[in-house]
């Protein structure tokens, strides 16, 4: 078995690239900000800039466009119901219906024992911070970390290294679930109702049903 497919494999479902995606072959063997490697060598040409998320984390209700009654479900899902809203990101971004159990009653599970044994959701957020490493990898976002740097102009050197930062990256992931976890969910269930249709809606494409004609009958004539 191939290396590149070992590396599928025990990689996380989450991180897992959708069915448009193609997977890596023998040739590309990684990816080096935005640009991928082709036999250790970087292909020729400008890096992929990242992009910023959809929405700040404190945007909450989000904002007057077409998915604005969305946003507002979304913010009573993550105030209200954490569970659901971490079970339907989980399922969009997995693309799979049927995700959704899998995700929430483990959540669910945490989420009672943390507020029952400590008083406060503190298990469910090391569950569910994944989630937003994945959602920040695929869509090339540019994640707290490369932020802060940006912002503030510290740290030029952590950033610079790709492995480093990503590292720094990921625990950034964990501290933003951990501290701000209503607020992480509720962002990441706004990018991703903007970039991904509910598997369930069948891809958002319409259905024709196409009904037989009903039976006719002819009046005889006098």
């Amino acid at each position: 078995m191939g290396a590149t497919q070992v590396d599928h494999e025990e990689a996380s479902p989450l991180l897992a690239p959708s069915a448009d995606e193609k997977l890596p072959t023998e040739a590309t063997k990684g990816c080096a900000d935005g640009v991928p490697v082709v036999m250790g060598e970087p292909v020729s040409g400008p890096a992929v800039p990242r992009e910023s998320w959809d929405s700040g984390i404190l945007s909450c209700l989000g904002r007057n466009d077409d998915f604005c009654s969305s946003d507002l479900e979304v913010c009573l899902l993550g105030s209200v119901a954490p569970c659901v809203l971490y079970g339907s990101n989980v399922e969009r971004l997995a693309a799979a219906p049927g995700t959704f159990a899998n995700s929430c009653l483990p959540y669910t599970g945490l989420y009672m024992l943390g507020n029952s044994l400590f008083g406060w959701n503190c298990l469910a957020p090391w569950f569910s911070h994944p989630t937003r490493t994945a959602i920040r990898r695929r869509y090339n976002l540019e994640g707290s970390f490369e932020a802060f740097t940006r912002q503030c102009g510290c740290c030029r050197g952590l950033a610079e290294d790709e492995e480093r930062r990503e590292h720094l990256e990921v625990v950034c992931d964990l501290a933003t679930h951990y501290m701000c976890h209503p607020c992480a969910l509720c962002q990441e269930g706004r990018e991703l109702r903007r970039r991904v249709p509910h598997p369930g809606f069948n891809n958002g494409r319409s259905v024709l049903v196409m009904m037989p004609p009903m039976e006719q009958n002819m009046a005889r004539g006098m």
